[in-house]
């Protein structure tokens, strides 16, 4: 065995042995398991081209860490309402940073756009989304992370295996060095959180350097983007999607995938909001984020394209509504079916202080709604006689800028 592993300590081997689902393995059999599972992944590595020393480089001092395990497994404990995501990935303070942004880096979007014919506030919506405009990036270790789930997780262990090989080529390829590879708990890195295998495969030079960095430069960050976008099936100049209305308890087919043509959509009473003809080239889906009495959209291909990012509707939307937003086209229109809508960054980290101020313990406020301050939210909620469940909305809010 290479000197990639340290000694790992008995009692986070044991954790990561219960976090596999399977019988307790002493802390020594863990750590032999683990052992003999970086043994094979090195073997594995060298038959698809990596060498011995670029393996050991990038793999030293790994070990496996149970909190990856943890959050792989976690359901969350709070489901997040259309409107809290929406509130907190497309409000003023993102709009104008990216409307800054793109004067900031207009050559470069303008030539990406040119070179990918993907909209350039797409491009910029997903950095904005993905990672804050790069100030959000993950603090995971890939090595690490990825070898933990290659190792020792429930579920997806070959996926994870195929992540890590990918990881050992960027390094092998001259990429980024081993320092430069930290992301999210799943491997997600980058200003705008490429997969490795994603960046293998789509990761272009923007800046001409002869090197695909999406850490550190930003133009192959933006190219990337826009090409990933182009592969997943953008089409030039079209809409993704506009806001709609649909009959008073409609109650026909919707979704993403089952897409119909325009004037179907019509016969079914759907309208632009001004009550006019429904436009747009090609067949349509009808999504109801939030069921029928929410906003409704219809969506083409270049909704499609932003959802393959992340495959999720909420995230698909959330790019779309941001790039509308630095177009300087208006957002949603329709009230979210809720008496207790969603807060900005900026309204988030107001509560916190305002919660400070009570005397929890929340830590710094950064508008980020972790565990203390949920815990927070929910002891103020008992002691105001509000309905507890910790969340962060506009009635909580309300309450302690009263003094509730």
């Amino acid at each position: 065995m290479s000197r990639i592993v340290r000694t790992i300590h008995s009692s986070r081997t044991a954790l990561v042995a219960l976090s596999m689902g399977v019988a307790f393995l002493a802390p020594g059999a863990a750590f032999a398991q683990f052992q003999s599972c970086l043994a094979e992944l090195r073997s594995a590595a060298g038959g698809q081209g990596v060498s011995g020393s670029v393996f050991d480089a990038t793999m030293r001092g790994v070990q496996p860490d149970p909190k990856i395990i943890e959050l792989m497994n976690n359901q969350p404990e709070f489901k997040t309402p259309i409107w809290d995501y929406l509130a907190t990935l497309v409000d003023n303070e993102k709009i104008a940073e990216g409307r800054a942004l793109l004067r900031r880096h207009d050559a470069v979007l303008r030539a990406a756009e040119q070179k990918f014919g993907v909209d350039r506030h797409a491009v910029l919506a997903v950095w904005g989304v993905e990672s804050d405009f790069g100030k959000i990036s993950g603090k995971w270790s890939l090595p690490q992370s990825l070898s933990t789930l290659a190792c020792t997780a429930p579920r997806r262990r070959d996926y994870f295996r195929g992540e890590l090989m990918a990881t050992l080529k960027i390094v092998q390829r001259g990429d980024l060095a081993p320092e430069k590879l930290r992301g999210s708990w799943a491997g997600a890195f980058g200003h705008t959180q490429f997969m490795p295998s994603t960046y293998l495969r789509l990761a272009v030079d923007g800046d001409g350097d002869g090197r695909r960095d999406l850490v550190d430069s930003i133009p192959d960050a933006l190219f990337s983007t826009a090409n990933f976008l182009a592969r997943a099936g953008w089409v030039t100049g079209a809409p993704w999607g506009y806001e709609v209305k649909v009959p008073e308890g409609y109650s026909g087919p919707s979704g993403r995938t089952r897409k119909m043509p325009l004037a179907t959509w019509s016969q079914q009473g759907v309208r632009r909001l001004d009550g006019g003809a429904l436009s747009g080239s090609g067949p349509a889906g009808l999504l109801m984020p939030a069921g029928a009495n929410g906003p409704a959209f219809l969506v083409f291909k270049n909704y499609d394209a932003a959802y393959s990012y992340n495959g999720a509707d909420s995230y698909a939307l959330a790019i779309s509504l941001l790039s509308d937003r630095l177009k300087g086209l208006p957002g949603i229109r329709t009230p979210w079916p809720t008496d207790d809508a969603g807060l900005s960054r900026a309204e988030r980290k107001e509560l916190q202080v305002l919660l400070l101020k009570r005397g929890y313990d929340i830590g710094e406020p950064d508008g980020a709604i972790g565990e203390k301050t949920r815990q927070a939210i929910a002891d103020f909620q008992v002691r105001s006689g509000l309905p507890r469940d910790g969340r962060a909305g506009q009635r909580v809010f309300n309450a302690l800028k009263r003094g509730g």
